[in-house]
This record gives C-alpha cells, sequence and structure tokens, in this order.
C-alpha cells in the first residue's frame, strides 16, 4: 500500500486503474487512513497554536480538528463523490460512483504524505513561504491524482 501511495505521485492513473476492484469496505478503510493521517499531521501546528495561544486549550483544539477530520470530512467526501459521478453525467465520459468514490478517497490517502510534512513545517515553523509552499504542494499534488484517478476510471459512453 505505502508503494502505492508514492508511486501515485508519478503515474497516478495506472495506480488508480490497479485498484479498480477495490470493493467499498475497503474504500471506507481507505477514506478513513486518509482521514486518520490528516489528523495526526495537523497535531503540530495545533500545538504550536496553542503554545502561542493559550486562551484555547490543545484539547479543545485536537477535538475540534477530530470532529471535523475523522467525522464531518468523510460524509463531505461523499458527498463530493456523489456530485463529481452526478456531473460526469454530464459529459461523455461516465463514471460509476463507485469509481468517484476511489478515485478521490485514493487521492485523499495519497497526498498523506505531503499533508504530514505541511503538518511538521506548521509546527516547527509555523506561517511562513516554507508552509504555503507544502500546503500547495500537497492541494496541486490532490488535484493531480484526483483528476488522473477520474481519467483512468471513467468511461466513454
Amino acid at each position: 500500500m505505502v508503494l502505492r501511495v508514492l508511486e501515485s505521485w508519478w503515474a497516478p492513473r495506472r495506480v488508480v486503474r490497479g485498484l479498480q476492484a477495490m470493493p467499498d469496505s475497503v474504500q471506507l478503510v481507505v477514506l478513513m487512513l486518509a482521514m486518520l493521517i490528516t489528523l495526526i499531521g495537523q497535531g503540530p501546528g495545533l500545538a504550536r497554536a496553542a503554545q502561542l495561544d493559550p486562551s484555547i486549550p490543545l484539547d479543545a483544539r485536537v477535538g475540534g480538528a477530530a470532529l471535523g477530520t475523522v467525522f464531518m470530512m468523510p460524509l463531505l467526501a461523499y458527498a463530493v463523490a456523489g456530485v463529481t459521478g452526478l456531473l460526469s453525467r454530464l459529459t461523455p465520459w461516465r463514471l460509476e460512483p463507485r469509481h468517484a468514490r476511489l478515485a478521490l478517497f485514493w487521492a485523499l490517502l495519497a497526498v498523506a504524505p505531503a499533508t504530514l510534512l505541511s503538518g511538521m513545517v506548521a509546527g516547527l515553523i509555523g506561517p511562513s513561504p516554507a508552509l504555503t509552499l507544502t500546503r500547495t504542494v500537497a492541494g496541486v499534488g490532490f488535484l493531480f491524482i484526483w483528476g488522473a484517478g477520474i481519467a483512468a476510471l471513467a468511461r466513454r459512453s
């Protein structure tokens, strides 16, 4: 799995095509793993913020991040995947709902290393050009991998 995550950065279509047969239950595991890694990546930045502004304790910050990342983001991810599948019906390239979910969930997991790096920069350096760069790399990487996944799984009708 780790090698596939790394390979997704230079050959995302091949990786996602190889994952086509992934059952829905495993897709949910991929999504939750991505959310857990994202939550862990937020830790250093949250600790830094709590140290600099003790009016909001670290426990409250982590609780809010956990609520948003582990409970709300999966619901949003399912909604975005559903909308993506519906919007694909307006184009000649159809995307099955399970393939829309796979492309999105895998992209979230594939950018997890960049998310962790961004979290470390947020905790160690704070707001800076380095943080902007790492967040930009993570965002562009996500869009690239997600788009390539959609392209790999869409079928011409």
